[in-house]
């Protein structure tokens, strides 16, 4: 059980937990899910917080910070920014860029290059504090696609810089972080299967009680179902309710199988070179690379 009357002026440890992307998985979409039950998890000591209160301030003090310690009372001074209130147990922060922009995904031909430096220095802002990392995953063969498109003025090689695409493993970030990190508990989920476990991921980054009932558990099912699949589906809950998590999954795959929408599921990909051999060949390697992550010792998988 949680505790839910720390205090952070000065006070005893806080639970922080960062959802830091990766970019386009979805993460703008949890986090309004999340910020849907931020009055009802506020009730539990649990702080959800508009990102306008602490995206820019947390960059802004990190980039300052460089390779030095902050002040002593740098921790107390960023939490009198960021929460309304004095009490807190747990704080919440979500950003698919908290590792770094897009266009710097693949600096210097690394993989998130630049994530041993900005854990050591996020880390570095709430020091004693208990930090947790959470991160989705997302199947190379689209993902670089997605993310090159939020680069500009630069070619698909001057992005990529000599990086293989081939060579793209989340397992050696996985890795890393648990290298820079050991004591930071790691979730990390496969963007594909989200609409499964959206609900999960509510609970699981918000830490809140397991029975207490959340707002938004099929936000992105709403997004990517039709109106017509959507009414069916929960008319199905209410008269078929199911029994285990698995059941209710197995109603989801089943509803999202009959009435999804193409255009929110199907995308179109259009980079030189990305050819359907390639694709088929990363998403090989993708699988291959999940299953080794999901048996990885200290991290915390959610599988559909």
């Amino acid at each position: 059980m949680r505790p839910t009357t720390l205090t952070h002026n000065g006070g005893p440890t806080l639970q922080i937990a960062y959802h830091i992307g990766a970019s386009c998985t979805d993460g703008e979409r949890l986090l309004k899910s999340l910020l849907k039950n931020a009055d009802a998890f506020s009730q539990q000591g649990i702080k959800v917080p508009g990102p306008g209160k602490y995206r820019r301030l947390l960059r802004e003090t990190i980039q300052n910070l460089g390779d030095s310690d902050p002040a002593p009372d740098t921790r107390d001074i960023l939490l009198d920014a960021i929460l309304d209130e004095d009490s807190a147990s747990r704080l919440v922060m979500s950003h698919a860029d908290f590792i770094c922009v897009p266009r710097r995904i693949f600096d210097n031909g690394n993989f998130f290059e630049l994530i041993e430096m900005k854990i050591t220095r996020l880390r570095k802002l709430f020091p004693g504090d208990e930090i947790e990392l959470h991160l989705a995953l997302r199947d190379p063969a689209t993902f670089v696609p997605a993310v090159f498109q939020k680069v500009k003025g630069a070619t698909l090689a001057e992005f990529l810089n000599g990086m293989d695409p081939r060579d793209i493993l989340w397992s050696n970030v996985v890795h890393r972080i648990q290298a820079i990190a050991p004591e930071m508990p790691l979730t990390v989920w496969c963007n594909e299967d989200t609409p499964l476990i959206w609900a999960q991921l509510i609970r699981e980054i918000s830490g809140v009680d397991p029975l207490t009932k959340i707002t938004g558990g099929f936000d992105l099912l709403n997004a990517i179902m039709s109106a017509e699949g959507m009414k069916r589906f929960v008319s199905y809950l209410k008269s078929h309710p199911p029994q285990t998590e698995v059941q209710k999954r197995r109603i989801i795959a089943a509803f999202l199988d009959k009435y999804a929408l193409d255009d929110e599921i199907e995308e179109e990909i259009d980079l030189p070179g990305w050819t359907a051999e390639l694709m088929d060949e990363l998403t090989q390697i993708y699988e291959d690379d999940v299953f080794e992550i999901a048996r990885m010792s200290g991290v915390n998988f959610i599988a559909p």
